[in-house]
């Protein structure tokens, strides 16, 4: 994967923080914007077994947001075990490398790549490495999507270090309201200490603008 490719790789400061919603999100505001997508979830763990095959529910959200069908090309790599993916493939008999999710994520010179990490920033995804190592070789902005609850600021400015300490390039935070009780001051908090741009989950518009120009 080069510099040159266009996209994001959409990250979370956890599991469950909303980067599927946020992505999905996003797809369709690229899609509303006339621009061909092509999303990516390429290992996903936790799939439920329908009628003999492991349907990936993030896989799926990304694909119909693209309205697209071609699951086997989003996620290609899925497993039952709802674990690490290294963890569950090894379960299964199974050895995922990196090179083969890197090679999953590939697109055409005329698409916008959504890639979707599983897990937070340092989650394994193969057992050779971590979401880490896969921004890394795919090179691609990182949007990091962050639950708006209390302890976000910690969890965000560490993981905004970790990105920065690979030399990657941060399109934006998003502040995702998962909870029903709102924790106040976080936006301004972030904001006051991080150089990207950081947006409410319902300014997910702006961070596509932004994303774009």
């Amino acid at each position: 994967m080069t510099s040159g490719t266009a996209g994001i790789f959409i990250t979370g400061t956890d599991t469950g923080v909303g980067k599927t919603h946020v992505g999905a999100r996003i797809i369709r505001m690229l899609r509303e914007r006339g621009i061909h997508v092509a999303p990516r979830k390429p290992v996903e763990s936790g799939c439920k077994l329908v009628n003999g095959e492991l349907v990936p529910a993030d896989g799926t959200a990304l694909m119909d947001a693209a309205s697209q069908d071609h699951l086997n090309q989003v996620t290609p790599y899925r497993f039952e075990a709802a674990l690490a993916p290294p963890v569950a493939a090894s379960l299964e008999g199974q050895d995922i490398r990196l090179k083969q999710l890197v090679e999953a994520c590939h697109s055409s010179p005329n698409e916008f790549l959504v890639v979707e990490g599983a897990g937070g920033f340092f989650s394994p995804v193969a057992s050779d490495g971590l979401n880490a190592e896969l921004a890394v070789a795919l090179d691609l902005p990182i949007l990091l999507v962050v639950a708006d609850r209390l302890g976000c600021i910690n969890h965000c400015l560490l993981t905004i270090e970790a990105i920065e300490n690979r030399g990657l390039s941060i399109a934006g935070i998003i502040l995702n309201q998962i909870d029903t009780d709102v924790t106040p001051g976080n936006l301004e908090e972030i904001s006051s200490r991080v150089s990207c741009p950081v947006y409410r989950d319902n300014e997910l518009g702006k961070a596509v603008d932004s994303i774009l120009d």
